[in-house]
């Protein structure tokens, strides 16, 4: 009989901070346009969009484990998810996953029909990735990035602000490399686990290929934020401030070098569960997002960061 921990196991809520992807565009755009916005009306939008990604998510990480049962009973760690361990059943596994994506799309649309849309492109692009696409090599990885830049998206629609192309970049290039975390968490915990017969199914067998790709992915990400923090784009919505999210990268390369240790250590299964046991990816994500608010919406950070940062523009450099 179908337990309810195992109901919840299914829909893997502790993946659901996955989600926060959605709330950047909101949080930006209430901090440089705060004229423009109903507040509290935008963050309940915000939360909405978020609660609407949280159930379609779990609608596909139960639609997901049926998919994968045979391949997750070989794995030392997955053959314990409910249907490749027996405690739920396919059918009901599908069923249920079925009404949460609904559900999802419903809420999405009743919000406004764009939220819909993307909401409806990430289901489509599940599929996709379900039927096919988890099992080509590198496509896999970029499809579950892209599947991120959608989160950020809907963050923008949700509220009526035209998406960033350089908020959909910077999450793209980081979660494109936190999925190449991923199958080095799985590979590390699978040959530390004895799973000899497990194999990733798009066929990540060679190390060094694996450790190149979250190599560059790395870099693209780290540069992408660091460009888009020095940019004039930037530089035209939230003035000096922006030189505040530059002096953060530190914070990332401390969490981005963390995720790969603890990966090709064996530390962690997913980066998820390096977010919730490393404490030096805890504190340099807790001090980014805290150091995110004070920039945006101190009064005094311009000041202050004029009085210690020479403008070019003022020296008349070009």
């Amino acid at each position: 009989m179908t337990s309810l921990r195992h109901v919840i196991q299914l829909l893997r809520p502790g993946d659901w901070v996955k989600n926060v992807f959605v709330l950047p565009a909101v949080v930006a755009a209430v901090a440089a346009y705060p004229e423009d916005f109903d507040v509290a009306a935008s963050l309940v939008r915000g939360a909405v969009a978020v609660g609407a990604f949280c159930l379609l998510a779990s609608g596909v990480y139960a639609i997901n484990d049926v998919v994968d049962a045979a391949s997750d009973r070989r794995h030392p760690i997955k053959r314990h998810r409910p249907v490749a361990s027996g405690a739920v059943s396919a059918a009901s596994a599908v069923s249920l996953g079925i009404v949460l994506i609904i559900v999802a799309l419903v809420t999405a649309f009743a919000v406004n029909s764009n939220l819909g849309l993307v909401l409806s492109l990430y289901a489509v692009l599940q599929a996709a990735y379900n039927v096919k696409l988890k099992r080509v090599i590198f496509v896999d990885a970029v499809v579950v990035a892209i599947g991120f830049g959608l989160r950020a998206a809907a963050g923008a629609v949700a509220i009526g602000v035209g998406i960033s192309v350089w908020l959909v970049l910077c999450v793209f290039f980081l979660c494109l490399y936190l999925a190449f975390i991923k199958r080095l968490c799985d590979i590390s915990s699978a040959e530390k686990g004895d799973g000899g017969q497990w194999h990733t199914a798009a066929g990540y067998d060679d190390r060094a290929e694996l450790n190149w790709l979250l190599g560059v992915s790395a870099v693209l990400a780290v540069m992408t934020y660091l460009l888009y923090s020095l940019s004039e784009h930037a530089r035209a919505i939230f003035g000096d401030r922006t030189i505040g999210f530059a002096l953060m990268t530190p914070l990332v390369l401390i969490a981005v070098h963390r995720f790969y240790r603890r990966a090709n250590s064996g530390a962690s299964d997913s980066p998820l569960a390096a977010l919730r046991d490393d404490r030096a990816v805890l504190a340099s994500i807790g001090l980014f997002a805290i150091g995110s608010l004070v920039i945006l919406y101190e009064k005094h950070v311009p000041q202050i960061l004029q009085a210690i940062f020479a403008d070019t523009k003022s020296l008349g450099i070009p």
